[in-house]
């Protein structure tokens, strides 16, 4: 090419090369996750931290995951290499045996992290562990987030703690506000959070698996087994059978319901040490225990209704669930189904602590199959973008902005990251 001018040479190679659009490639964070519960334990923390580990493995993500020993060595469910089980010491929680409360660990924690350093460690949970896994992680000047999935000082007002509620709440307050961030499933809560003294909050909704939770799974057998054929009309409830989750006014419901249309059935998914209390209150439900994967699917998708009465969730998972599974949800205005629900569209909301509407709501349902029908064929759009990939993008980008701001130095020089919402 000697003797050619700059541009002829230039416009002669632009005849013979090919430019390939090779995809942009996300680095591989490696993150340590501390929780005190996970699967094979069965409630919405577990479920939705499992759901999330998934997917941040699927985006090529190294996950630590550091938590209380629930079963015997060699008992647990395999894993990927890409999850690195961390078992720690723990003890059973009063009420529920079957869970357990993990011990504190600062200094194996800070041993374990200055050996593997993570690029972010996640708290999911607030108790010893967390508390511990915080300190730890401040020791080394690691980025810091948290999930706040839990209302503990609403909870202490009902097992007759109410004088605990200033205390936990300030306690929770330290807690996050030692993070670099805390991420939050609702604007709403964000809001009341942030009015409460919480700084450095994240909205990130909760995800849901609409590929497992969907109307295909409905069964007529099943729904024989309660006694209800296709024309009838089934109300379920699914969660944890404890007085946090206002199940006397689950009971008023179900009576209500029952007493407006006699063939209705009553169906309660769940269980906790409230169960024989919400049998004796309401004898024509049937108690099926609790339920996972596709059982609980299939349960979902085999009633009509779904009555959710609580009052203390952060968000309520159940929620999503029902709705991707073709349920008429019916709930207050608050959390998820704040979120969600679109009154009269997919569902019915009853304005918060308004008991009286919630039950007339209720009656509605049980009597107005043609109102059921629109409800329950409008639900499944209500979540059909919650899927946890999604979800896990958006995690992955508060992280990322983590790493970005983040300097070797104390919490107090970390530049204010404000009350954003993704």
């Amino acid at each position: 090419m000697c003797g050619m001018n700059p541009t002829d040479t230039l416009r002669l190679l632009g005849e013979h090369l090919q430019v390939e659009h090779l995809p942009v490639t996300r680095p591989s964070l490696r993150i340590g996750l501390v929780t005190e519960t996970y699967p094979p334990e069965i409630n919405g923390v577990a479920l939705t931290l499992s759901k999330l580990v998934q997917a941040l493995q699927a985006r090529g993500h190294h996950v630590q995951l550091v938590r209380p020993r629930q079963l015997p060595d060699g008992a647990g469910p395999v894993h990927p290499p890409s999850l690195e089980e961390v078992l720690v010491r723990g003890l059973p929680i009063p009420n529920y045996p079957h869970l357990r409360m993990g011990l504190p660990a600062k200094k194996a924690l800070a041993k374990l992290w200055t050996l593997q350093r993570p690029d972010v460690v996640h708290i999911a949970t607030e108790g010893p562990l967390g508390w511990s896994a915080l300190q730890a992680a401040r020791k080394l000047r690691l980025p810091i987030s948290t999930d706040f999935r839990t209302n503990f000082d609403a909870y202490s007002r009902h097992y007759r703690m109410g004088w605990l509620q200033k205390p936990i709440a300030a306690y929770l307050r330290k807690f996050h506000n030692l993070a670099h961030c805390t991420t939050v499933p609702t604007a709403a809560l964000q809001a009341a959070l942030a009015a409460n003294g919480f700084e450095r909050l994240q909205v990130v909704a909760r995800g849901v698996d609409v590929a497992r939770f969907q109307p295909e799974r409905r069964s007529a057998e099943l729904r024989r087994s309660w006694g209800v054929g296709e024309q009838g009309h089934v109300a379920l409830y699914v969660g944890r059978l404890a007085p946090e989750k206002n199940l006397s006014l689950l009971a008023r419901t179900f009576h209500a319901m029952h007493a407006a249309n006699p063939e209705l059935a009553v169906v309660v998914v769940g269980d906790g040490p409230a169960r024989a209390e919400l049998q004796a209150a309401c004898p024509q439900a049937r108690l099926v225990g609790s339920q996972t994967g596709d059982a609980l699917a299939t349960h979902y998708a085999s009633a009509d209704s779904f009555v959710f009465p609580s009052l203390t969730e952060t968000y309520g998972n159940v929620t999503p669930e029902a709705l991707a599974s073709g349920l008429a949800v019916l709930a207050f205005d608050h959390a998820a189904a704040s979120d969600l629900v679109q009154h009269g569209v997919c569902g019915l909301l009853a304005p918060p602590g308004d008991a009286d509407a919630f039950v007339r709501h209720a009656v509605m349902l049980a009597t107005h199959p043609a109102l059921v029908h629109r409800l329950r064929t409008q639900a499944p759009a209500a979540v059909a973008e919650r899927d946890w990939a999604h979800i896990a993008c958006q995690v992955e980008g508060i992280w990322s902005s983590l790493l970005h701001h983040h300097p070797s130095t104390h919490l107090a020089t970390l530049p204010h990251l404000g009350t954003q919402t993704t």
